[in-house]
């Protein structure tokens, strides 16, 4: 990786009770990317972005961005930095274009009424400039807020939660804007629940729980790396059980026991499905259909986090 755009080190956030929602972090962010940040509910998600962002404090640790010491040099800092909230806060009665003007004059930027009216027509809101906020929808009101977050010029955008609460088909127009940002040579980092969204748009994913990373990695890479390939034996006749004589190949039986279900690393140098498939003629089984399917990126998600409960969490 090249010089990030954005260096988080050692980054603690512990507050006055005693909770410590950062345990630690360091990440490091590439100039043009698009990082999505996955997570469970209270896993320190958005306090990290609050921490970069300058919303936070952080107890202990240093970020940068684009260099610049997000507490030492903050102005400098925020001014590459453009954020879109989850919660929808708009002024209700607001023009849409004086609404995006006045979150650009908040970061000392001269009026540009020609770079609002570019923004507002990437983002599909050209002929609502003049509309006020209480007339669009819910999902343009997302739009006006990235809007807003871009009205300054950053380089970086975090996008946290974007689509929470938005329809799949608005999410998918949502992700072919943030596409289309990555293609103007902005850096984005994206909070989701929505693993397929992670999925479809990401560069890489960093998964953070209890206040640490668990890791940062190539979307495609971690998926080649731990994702397994589920193999379905479909039978011609129904079984109770599983054979005595396939016990070795570890598979279960499905619901309606009309096949056989069989996983298996996709880096082994030996899968053993042929000799799976050879050891189920040999039991007098008769094959209907032999199906692959590869694991998602939920079910490494839903892997990586899984761990027993600590007690309560504030």
């Amino acid at each position: 990786m090249t010089d990030p755009i954005v260096s988080v080190r050692k980054l603690v956030k512990r507050y006055a009770s005693g909770f410590e929602a950062l345990k630690g972090v360091d990440l490091d962010i590439a100039e043009g990317e698009i990082l999505a940040l996955l997570g469970p509910n209270g896993a320190g998600k958005t306090t990290l972005i609050s921490a970069i962002c300058g919303i936070t404090t952080p107890t202990e640790g240093t970020i940068t961005a684009g260099g610049h010491d997000t507490v030492r040099d903050f102005r400098a800092a925020r001014a590459l930095i453009g954020l879109v909230p989850q919660e929808i806060n708009l002024e209700p009665f607001e023009p849409v274009a004086s609404t995006v003007a006045f979150s650009r004059g908040l970061f000392g930027k001269p009026r540009d009424p020609k770079l609002i009216a570019r923004i507002l027509d990437s983002l599909s809101l050209g002929d609502k400039a003049t509309a006020r906020v209480r007339e669009l929808s819910g999902g343009m009101k997302r739009r006006v807020l990235i809007a807003k977050a871009l009205s300054h010029e950053p380089r970086v955008l975090f996008l946290d939660e974007p689509t929470a609460g938005v329809d799949v088909e608005l999410r998918r127009g949502m992700w072919e804007i943030v596409a289309d940002l990555k293609r103007q040579g902005v850096t984005i980092i994206l909070t989701t629940h929505y693993i397929e969204e992670a999925e479809a748009i990401a560069d890489r994913i960093a998964v953070i729980d209890g206040g640490r990373i668990l890791l940062v990695e190539d979307k495609a890479a971690l998926m080649a790396r731990m994702g397994q390939k589920v193999l379905h034996v479909a039978l011609t006749s129904r079984l109770e059980t599983v054979p005595e004589m396939l016990s070795a190949y570890d598979l279960s039986l499905s619901e309606d026991g009309y096949s056989l279900i069989y996983t298996y690393d996709t880096r082994a140098t030996r899968t053993g499905v042929v000799r799976l498939l050879a050891a189920i003629d040999a039991a007098g089984l008769q094959v209907a259909d032999v199906t692959t399917r590869e694991s998602s990126l939920e079910e490494i998600f839903v892997g990586l986090t899984r761990h027993e409960p600590e007690g309560d969490v504030a």
